[in-house]
């Protein structure tokens, strides 16, 4: 995939703010004791990749109902949508210093006229010695679903299918979009999490 950077400041992919809050001193704590020692950029990456999708649950999955709405709520509930999730894992990269930007997919459930969508959250994450952009998606694995750490080929939760009006969008977003804010602080249960229609 081409991405689209929001923005050409790679600065801004190392910022903190409301959602990403790694300024937070539990998300602190968290990536220190995860990068303890290490020392590699990728070996961290993988570390905080394989925390945020194995050790916080999907509500789906665990039929939750708790709504998380930034990164250390995430890490205190142990429970995030994927939308949620990515903003932990953005958070304790960026907090180690590396470039990490928030990034969608449109998975449309169902079939028209009738179909409903959700917008699925992913991260794309800055390999500052190869240059490059790699996506992970760590909404967490179970039967069907199993997104993996890559830096060469890419396995995430849900490849887009464009015959069933699957949709990659290709902008790597340094700030949560307006839909996506709006849907974080509008939700009560993430069980309900879906749209009728949805564009970035």
């Amino acid at each position: 995939m081409d991405f689209i950077l929001e923005s050409r400041e790679m600065d801004d992919y190392l910022l903190s703010d409301k959602y990403i809050d790694f300024y937070n001193i539990s998300i602190q704590r968290k990536a220190d004791e995860l990068f303890a020692s290490m020392t590699d950029e990728k070996e961290r990456i993988k570390r905080a990749y394989e925390y945020v999708r194995d050790e916080t649950r999907h509500p789906m999955d665990i039929n939750g109902k708790i709504m998380t709405r930034c990164a250390s709520e995430v890490l205190e509930q142990g429970v995030g949508l994927c939308l949620s999730k990515s903003l932990l894992l953005a958070a304790l990269l960026r907090y180690d210093g590396i470039p990490v930007g928030l990034c969608y997919q449109r998975l449309m459930l169902g079939y028209a006229p009738n179909a409903r969508y959700l917008i699925h959250g992913l991260n794309a994450v800055f390999l500052s010695a190869e240059k490059r952009w790699i996506r992970l998606d760590a909404r967490g694995n179970k039967q069907n679903i199993n997104a993996q750490f890559s830096v060469d080929e890419e396995k995430i939760a849900y490849p887009a299918r464009a015959e069933n009006g699957d949709v990659d969008f290709p902008t790597i977003y340094a700030r949560l979009p307006p839909l996506v804010k709006d849907a974080l602080e509008s939700l009560e249960n993430p069980l309900e999490y879906s749209f009728d229609t949805c564009e970035l």
